[in-house]
């Protein structure tokens, strides 16, 4: 029987800070298969993002391990590249540079310089940003922010790309441009991604599968549900479509429940 492609197992989270612990995580196990688009929903506090570090290597798991195509994966690497919410680019470099920083990176002994200025277009090309090559940070929107940031990871050529809610903060017009893209993207690219979401039509939209964490401390794995919906996606038609239906209330019925579980306690 072949391996997962990642593989989360046993993962268990604890801080501890004046004497006093708190379990984020517990036990938490997950198998993803190569080229699968993966969404983690669940009210906050419940270590979505913690569980998210951990994959990326930011944080060190208390107990547990990740394995990437069969090796430990517990310290950063560009085979596990993030986007954030908070696009962080670099203010004093052009969208052009922000991107071929990281190609330069990973690819120095790789590539040529010819070569690694053509993969930074390619990725420019991904996102629609050539146009804005050159332009710094402050001289464009939110959204144009973060696709540049998603090419940024993008050019990294991850073996998983881990999105922290990298949508968040953005407009409802906006966001739904953006996961458009993102989906024509996964659907071009078989990427295998790892997305934290609290929106749950986005998780229904842009997922094969949905993970639904139980409320923190001590939060688990509580479901996960199917999206057997065919791709490539469109929002319009899936608005009446009765699958698409059936996967969202499932969500809110998860969600729902779990919250009226900590009001009652």
């Amino acid at each position: 029987m072949s391996k997962p492609y990642l593989s989360l197992e046993q993962i268990d989270m604890v801080f501890s800070r004046g004497g006093t612990s708190t379990q984020v995580l517990n036990q938490v196990s997950l198998n993803v298969e190569k080229g699968e688009f993966i969404s983690i929903i669940g009210h906050s506090g419940c270590g979505k993002s913690t569980l998210l570090n951990i994959v990326a290597g930011l944080t060190q798991a208390t107990r547990g391990v990740v394995f990437l195509e069969g090796n430990v994966v517990d310290t950063p690497g560009p085979d596990r590249a993030v986007v954030f919410q908070n696009h962080s680019l670099l203010p004093w470099l052009t969208v052009y540079e922000n991107v071929k920083l990281a190609v330069d990176k990973v690819f120095s002994s790789s590539k040529s310089r010819v070569e690694r200025h053509e993969w930074t277009m390619r990725n420019l090309e991904l996102v629609q940003m050539v146009h804005a090559r050159d332009k710094r940070p402050s001289e464009v929107s939110g959204g144009m922010k973060q696709r540049v940031g998603i090419a940024r990871a993008l050019a990294m050529e991850p073996k998983v790309l881990l999105l922290d809610e990298p949508f968040g903060a953005l407009d409802a017009l906006t966001r739904a441009h953006l996961q458009d893209q993102v989906m024509q993207i996964h659907t071009e690219l078989a990427n295998t991604v790892l997305m934290i979401t609290h929106d749950v039509d986005e998780a229904v939209l842009l997922s094969d599968r949905i993970v639904m964490m139980t409320n923190g401390p001590s939060a688990r794995i509580g479901e996960i549900l199917d999206v057997p919906l065919d791709r490539p996606r469109r929002r319009i038609e899936l608005a009446a479509d009765a699958t698409y239906i059936r996967c969202r209330s499932s969500v809110l019925k998860f969600l729902y429940e779990r919250h009226r579980l900590v009001e009652a306690a």
